[in-house]
Parts: structure tokens; C-alpha cells; sequence
């Protein structure tokens, strides 16, 4: 009996053991479906928590400043590279899950991590501008988003992302945002100087500024059309002159304190099903094969968020520019700081 007792005891032990096993992800905000973590809680037992952060730049400084205890991060395929090379992230054999034929090989950008085996390509979309069309009628390129104040009135915000704003400086010069040239960024930064008065703010919050009517227009991610499904006035169009496109990895951080949890997590996001509720919700694409046959039509007919062959011709993604990037950070501090 009391050989029975301890069986009991050691099962039941045993069993909190694993109800009480963790995952904890660090992801830019709102950017993941929550019931993807509570189905993935439900199948596995393991209890997930979240915390978002809004820059690729404010995540690597909180896990270069020593922030303990997150197991997953998503970055843009740039910091996923940097932080590849800072030796930040665990290798992962993903790439060797059966499930890893559902991902787009057009999907595996990242140059240091040319076939997955540390981090799995997550979601992708494009960077634009969302405006409330009953206040600026239609509005197709940058130059129409910067004109909106002085022809209506209403007023307009940036993003408050240094390579995302000068990114539309480079683009309307006709230069690759991934430039190194001196000359290149003086230019860009001399357009957006020309234009910040016209710049209410800059700022991650352009969104409930726009539902409220507080702006007119906003750079902003495709994602935030999920936020615009019952205002029919507010629009999401691709600037004529060219858009940012950004993709966002799943990656294990070297110093994760659960890494079968986390490559537990990897796998679940390899099903289609998974893949496409986070599409439903995130209104972005996905690397997902598969679950692109299985998100709603409204989205995968919708040609500013399923874009075209000719769209993304259109876009370009970013790079690590390595010590260039100093170049954009003293750049940026101008913008900022310019009266």
C-alpha cells in the first residue's frame, strides 16, 4: 500500500511537473493570434506567456542588456542575421522537421541562415500607408501622403523607425533602402527634413489616431487593416514610388531557458491550420505553403495584402548594412532632433 502511495505521489508529482512547464516569447505587438497560444497550451500543456515589443532595435537592446528568461523572439530577417552574428540565437534543426516542406523556399531570406536550420520564416507584408479616404479623397504614392496636410487639413504621422523612414527617403530617390552610400543617405535624409513639417508625429500609435479621426493618414504595417475591417473609409494602399517589405522569423534565442519548448512551438507553427488562423487575424502573408489556401477570401482576395507579381517588384526588404548603420543612426538623430 504504501509502495501504491508513493507510485500515486510520484505520478501525481509528475503531472504538475508537466502542466507547469513554460514557454515564453518576446514578439512585436499584437503580431501573434492569442488562440494559437492557447491551442498550443491546450495540446501540449505547456503555459505560454507574451511579451511584445514595438522595434527590432528595442528587442536586441533588451536581450543585449541581459534580459533573462525569453525562449522565442521574431525578428525581421535583418536582425535575424545580426543577431546570428552576435551569437545570440540557438541552432534548431527546424529545417529537418517533415513539416518544413509547407515553407516557400522564396521565404528563406536570411543571409547568414540561408536554409533555416536556426530560425523558421514566420509572416511576411508589406509597410504603406493607411488614410481615411472621406477626408483625403484617393491617395496612391508618398507624394500624396505628404501633401494630405496642406490640401486638406488633416494631419499625417511616420512611423517611429529610423530605417522605415528613411527608407521612403531612398525610395523616392530612386536607391536601394540597403544603401551604404553617404551621399544616398544625405539624400534621404534631406527628403524627409523637406517634409517634416508636414509630420504630425512619429509614432506606433497612428492607428487609434486614425479610427478616432485624430489623423488623416499613417505609415504603418498591412497588419493594421485588421483594425479597419467595419470603417470602409479607411484604405491601405503601396506608394507608387515603392514600400518596404518586411519578414519576421521564429527563432530560438541561445540562452532560452526551455529550447524543447520552444522548438516544440516551431513545429505546431509548421501545420497550415496554425499558420493560417494567424493570417486570419493578422490580416499579413505567410511563408506556409499550404495555409495559403486556407485563409479567409476577404483577405486573399484583397490585392494590397495578397499582392501581386508586379507589387512586389515593387518592394524591398532589409539587410544588415553592418557599420553602415551608423550612418543611419546619426541620420535619424537629425530628423529627430531638426527644428
Amino acid at each position: 500500500m504504501k509502495l501504491f502511495g508513493l507510485a500515486a505521489s510520484l505520478a501525481v508529482m509528475a503531472s504538475m511537473a508537466q502542466a507547469e512547464e513554460t514557454l515564453a516569447l518576446y514578439n512585436w505587438g499584437d503580431y501573434i493570434n492569442p488562440d494559437i497560444l492557447t491551442k498550443f497550451t491546450e495540446e501540449t500543456g505547456i503555459k505560454v506567456t507574451l511579451d511584445t515589443y514595438s522595434s527590432n532595435e528595442e528587442m536586441l537592446a533588451k536581450i543585449q542588456a541581459g534580459a533573462t528568461g525569453y525562449d522565442i523572439v521574431f525578428p525581421s530577417v535583418h536582425m535575424n542575421d545580426i543577431m546570428l552574428k552576435l551569437g545570440l540565437l540557438e541552432k534548431t534543426d527546424i529545417n529537418l522537421s517533415p513539416d518544413f516542406k509547407n515553407i516557400d523556399p522564396a521565404n528563406l531570406r536570411s543571409k547568414e541562415d540561408p536554409t533555416s536550420s536556426y530560425c523558421l520564416p514566420y509572416a511576411w507584408g508589406t509597410v504603406g500607408v493607411f488614410y481615411n479616404e472621406k477626408v483625403t479623397g484617393p491617395i496612391s504614392s508618398w507624394a500624396d501622403f505628404f501633401a494630405v496636410p496642406e490640401k486638406t487639413g488633416g494631419k499625417i504621422t511616420l512611423l517611429d523607425d529610423m530605417r522605415e523612414v528613411l527608407a521612403i527617403g531612398l525610395m523616392t530617390n530612386g536607391k536601394s533602402v540597403n544603401s551604404t552610400d553617404p551621399a544616398d543617405v544625405q539624400l534621404a535624409t534631406d527628403y524627409i527634413l523637406a517634409h517634416k513639417a508636414s509630420v504630425s508625429a512619429f509614432t506606433y500609435d497612428s492607428m487609434a489616431m486614425l479610427a478616432s479621426g485624430d489623423i488623416a493618414a499613417a505609415h504603418f504595417f498591412v497588419g493594421g487593416n485588421v483594425f479597419f475591417v467595419d470603417m470602409p473609409d479607411i484604405k491601405y494602399m503601396i506608394p507608387s514610388e515603392g514600400a518596404t517589405m518586411y519578414q519576421e522569423n521564429i527563432c530560438v534565442l541561445a540562452s532560452a531557458p526551455d529550447k524543447e519548448n520552444a522548438k516544440k512551438f516551431m513545429e505546431f507553427y509548421l501545420r497550415p491550420e496554425i499558420a493560417a488562423m494567424n493570417v486570419a487575424q493578422q490580416y499579413n502573408g505567410t511563408a506556409n505553403v499550404p495555409a495559403r489556401d486556407l485563409i479567409p477570401e476577404a483577405i486573399k482576395n484583397n490585392p494590397n495584402i495578397t499582392v501581386s507579381a508586379d507589387t512586389i517588384a515593387r518592394l524591398h526588404i532589409f539587410e544588415d548594412i553592418g557599420a553602415a548603420l551608423k550612418l543611419y543612426d546619426r541620420a535619424w538623430n537629425t530628423i529627430r532632433t531638426a527644428q
